[in-house]
């Protein structure tokens, strides 16, 4: 494909989507107590605003992408943006628990398809190796800038105007999105159904990770080792290992797995996976503790965290690019994962009368770090994509990064949870409590970033000692309509 201008207004349209994903994902935690205060949600029906979110969303992108691959990525794309900004328009209007809690899968559905064939278009647009980089780093921006920026307009929307506007704020967003992609993106004919219509296998994939993500959200009500975690934990399994049986038999795999060849793929994919709980946790975790212990605002928090999103804008923007392709990806990489294990530890000592410029501010800044990370683990994740696989690898990539969310989430609220009730029982105060669960948990990050470090050091390779992503050389051609 031939370079031309009209690439670079097609990233600006997949970034707009991945923004409004994102923001999406995280404006909806702020205007939590207005949604149950309106609608009358119970404790336990309110986790349903963002479980019924996640588990669609999680469960469908790796189907979604390679749905691209063989019908078209951008028709999945353009289908998805409709689907989201209607479920939008239906989660705005929504006057019951049920209809919100509908709405809210429907645009968990719309995401999936959307975002898991958005880095597919992205390396298929971009085959230099140097611009790849540099657009992976606008995209990865859109990133920050939508968790961020969806907690401070979460906060302003629902003070000024009302809940409802969480989800009309998509409308304008949608709409401008599907009709710029329509005339910006290229068509591509996919491979049809034919080549990988593996209905077993997309029954297996989708069931296995849907209730996999269902179990590990529900992990914090159950317990670890309850009936409800262990029993539904197992047959998720149980799915996802027939799911990979049937590709390696499957004359059609809806999955090739010759994707697992490059290290660089396998590598990225399980790096994200563990350095994501770790970020992803962070966020709700020291937001908690600036709103439970040092008493913040909702919209104060989301201030308060702005410096790490401007951090990680930044360096994902101006700076990773330019380093990706002077030192490699792997590099950069190692790099921005000291940072961030630097962050953690600082995080580790954090007191119960803390002063934001000296116990918070430096961890917003260390948090930079992530702007290394992210799309240092993109390309690497998209460094062996075929023309014909590269929705699935984007898929793929997506999949991790939302089961590696998840279980964060899970596991390290769980701990400080658990670690605050002992610290309850022994006499502690609830601040001191709290602080001391969290700081557990930050612990645990830390754990999570290092062997997220050992795996870039030991199973990562720069780009050109990894035969499987020569194999799949950036030039190899795009099937356009």
């Amino acid at each position: 494909m031939s370079p031309t201008p009209s690439r670079w207004f097609a990233l600006i349209v997949l970034s707009a989507a991945s923004l409004m994903t994102i923001l999406d994902g995280s404006i909806v935690t702020v205007a939590m107590p207005a949604i149950q205060h309106d609608l009358g949600f119970t404790a336990a029906e309110l986790s349903w605003t963002v479980n019924a979110y996640l588990i669609p969303f999680g469960g469908l992108l790796l189907l979604a992408g390679r749905l691209g691959d063989l019908i078209g990525r951008k028709s999945v794309f353009l289908a998805g943006n409709v689907v989201f900004t209607a479920a939008s328009l239906l989660a705005g209007l929504a006057t019951t628990p049920g209809l919100l809690i509908a709405a809210r899968f429907l645009q968990g559905v719309g995401s999936a398809m959307a975002s898991a064939v958005v880095l597919g278009i992205l390396v298929t647009l971009f085959t230099e190796p140097r611009e790849r980089v540099k657009a992976i780093g606008v995209f990865s921006f859109t990133g920050a800038a939508g968790a961020s920026i969806g907690q401070v307009l979460g906060g302003v929307l629902t003070d000024a105007l009302s809940w409802h506007w969480i989800f009309f704020i998509n409308l304008p967003i949608g709409l401008a999105t599907v009709a710029l992609a329509v005339r910006v993106l290229p068509a591509d004919r996919g491979a049809g159904l034919a080549a990988g219509a593996d209905a077993l296998g997309a029954a297996l994939v989708t069931g296995g990770l849907m209730l996999g993500i269902y179990t590990v959200v529900k992990i914090e009500e159950y317990g670890w080792l309850a009936g409800h975690t262990l029993g539904l934990g197992a047959v998720s399994l149980a799915l996802l290992a027939g799911f990979f049986v049937r590709q390696a038999k499957a004359a059609a795999p809806l999955m090739p797995l010759r994707i697992f060849r490059s290290r660089n793929v396998s590598g990225a994919n399980l790096a994200q996976m563990l350095s994501l709980s770790a970020m992803f946790a962070f966020q709700i975790l020291v937001a908690l503790y600036m709103q439970k212990v040092l008493g913040y605002t909702a919209l104060e928090t989301g201030l308060a965290m702005l410096p790490a999103a401007v951090a990680i804008g930044g360096i994902s923007l101006f700076v990773s690019a330019r380093l990706n392709n002077r030192f490699g990806a792997r590099a950069v990489l190692i790099a921005g994962l000291i940072l961030l294990l630097a962050a953690m530890g600082w995080l580790i000592r954090v007191p119960v009368q803390a002063s934001y410029v000296h116990d918070l501010l430096p961890v917003m800044l260390l948090i930079a770090g992530g702007g290394l990370v992210l799309p240092a683990l993109a390309t690497l994740g998209m460094s062996a994509a075929r023309a014909d696989d590269a929705g699935l690898a984007s898929g793929l990539f997506n999949t991790t990064q939302q089961i590696g969310m998840a279980l964060g989430v899970a596991v390290l609220s769980t701990m400080a949870a658990s670690r605050t009730g002992e610290l309850l029982a022994g006499g502690a105060t609830q601040a001191a409590a709290l602080t001391g669960g969290y700081r557990l948990a930050f612990g645990i990050a830390a754990g999570l970033l290092l062997a997220a470090l050992v795996v870039a050091l030991v199973v990562l390779r720069s780009a050109e000692r990894d035969p499987a992503a020569q194999q799949a050389a950036p030039s190899e051609p795009v099937i356009l309509g």
